[in-house]
This record gives structure tokens, C-alpha cells and sequence, in this order.
């Protein structure tokens, strides 16, 4: 099977690379441009299964590239933009646009959106959903959603990573050191042990009280485990 085709339009060099290097290592095939006009054009005449597209750009902008993209196309499109006032997420929605992601943004998770979005248009292979079931709470990571209680929570990807990583490993404990190592990887600098912490702190805020059926506990002088009963 062919692989799918993202188009990236950012007048930003170092986020297009950045882009591209994350889509390729994950098997996608990636075309960059950095204005509206030569994206409009190149769409026409190749279209892609996916466009990445900023709002921000020399020429025609996002929102009329958008525009003129859905006169004669619906594939699958991804704003990326620094506006991240809601007026300007609900007009690219109406636009046409399939998702909306405000910069700064990490790259992991615009994979997932790419992911997520052509597996709802139809595109894209079939893979396995990464998702984690437990009374009143829903953690998925093809998606990068946390739902409690039936109701999407707002969550920053590297919580929802942590999170996820725990809940897949239930009643197993975590050094700082491990659960930095699975969840940062060499993304990462700083101290350890503070990031670790402020997460779970965070986390712990967001799930107090959703269920007695487990728990984000701390295990004194080693880590961290999220605790089911049997």
C-alpha cells in the first residue's frame, strides 16, 4: 500500500522540517511549501490525502486556501496556527477544516491528529486503537484524549502520555527515572524528579474523586503506580 501523502504549508522553515521529520520516520510522505498560492496549486494538480496547513502566510492565507480547497475537495485538513482565540477555531471549523491545533504544539502529538483524522475520513490504515478503559475514566492515545466521566478533559500531551503509561501498567511501580525515560525519551532536559512531580500533581487535580475503584498513588521514596482493586 502506498504511503499516505501530507502536505505541509508553514511559512516557518524550522517547523516544516520539524514536521517532515516526524511524518517520514512514521511513514507518511511529506511536501512542504511556505505560501498559500504554490499549496493551492500543488493541491490541484496532486491531492494529497492530508493538509497541514497555518493560518499565517505570505499571499493567500490559510483561511482562503482552505476555502477554495473545499470548492472542489474534501480531504482531510489540519489548521496550524498561533490564533487561538475561539472566533478563529469555530471560523477554520466552518471553513472546512477537519481539526485545529494552536502553536506551540508538539509534534507527537500533530502525528496522532494525522492519524486520527484520516482513520475518520477513511484513509490511512487501519491500527491498532492505543486506549485504556476504567470506571468513569477513558484514556486514548491514538486520539490524545482523556475523558472522565463520559466528558473530554483537556489534557497537555506529555499528561495524558504519563497517565497512559501508568494506567496500561496497573499496580506496577515507577521510578521518576523510568516513567521520565518512557514518557520524555531524549526530548527531554531538566531535573527528573520536579517534572515527574508537577505532572502527577496536575494529573491528580484533574481525576480527584472520579472513581474508588483506582487511584494515582504515590509509593514513598521510589515512584509512582496506579492502583486498581482486584
Amino acid at each position: 500500500m502506498a504511503a499516505e501523502r501530507i502536505m505541509i504549508v508553514d511559512d516557518d522553515t524550522n517547523i516544516c522540517e520539524l514536521l517532515r521529520l516526524y511524518l517520514e520516520k512514521d511513514g507518511y510522505e511529506t511536501e512542504i511549501f511556505h505560501d498559500g498560492q504554490s499549496a493551492l496549486q500543488s493541491f490541484h494538480e496532486k491531492e494529497p490525502d492530508l493538509v497541514l496547513l497555518d493560518i499565517m502566510l505570505p499571499g493567500l492565507d490559510g483561511w482562503q486556501v482552505c476555502r477554495e480547497i473545499r470548492k472542489t475537495s474534501d480531504k482531510p485538513i489540519i489548521m496550524l496556527t498561533a490564533k487561538s482565540e475561539t472566533f478563529d477555531k469555530v471560523l477554520g471549523l466552518e471553513l472546512g477544516a477537519d481539526d485545529y491545533v494552536t502553536k506551540p504544539f508538539e509534534s507527537k502529538e500533530i502525528v496522532a491528529r494525522v492519524k486520527a483524522v484520516l482513520r475518520r475520513s477513511g484513509g490511512g490504515a487501519d491500527k491498532d486503537v492505543k486506549e485504556v478503559r476504567y470506571d468513569n475514566l477513558v484514556i486514548n492515545l491514538t486520539n490524545y484524549e482523556l475523558r472522565v466521566k463520559g466528558v473530554k478533559v483537556d489534557t497537555p500531551p506529555k499528561e495524558l502520555e504519563l497517565i497512559y503509561h501508568l494506567a496500561s501498567n496497573p499496580n506496577r511501580v515507577f521510578t521518576r527515572d523510568q516513567l521520565l525515560d518512557a514518557v520524555w525519551g531524549f526530548d527531554y532536559y531538566g531535573d527528573s524528579s520536579r517534572t515527574v512531580d508537577v505532572h502527577i500533581k496536575r494529573l491528580r487535580e484533574k481525576l480527584k474523586g472520579v472513581s474508588d475503584q483506582w487511584s494515582l498513588e504515590t509509593v514513598w521514596s521510589v515512584g509512582y503506580k496506579f492502583q486498581t482493586k482486584d
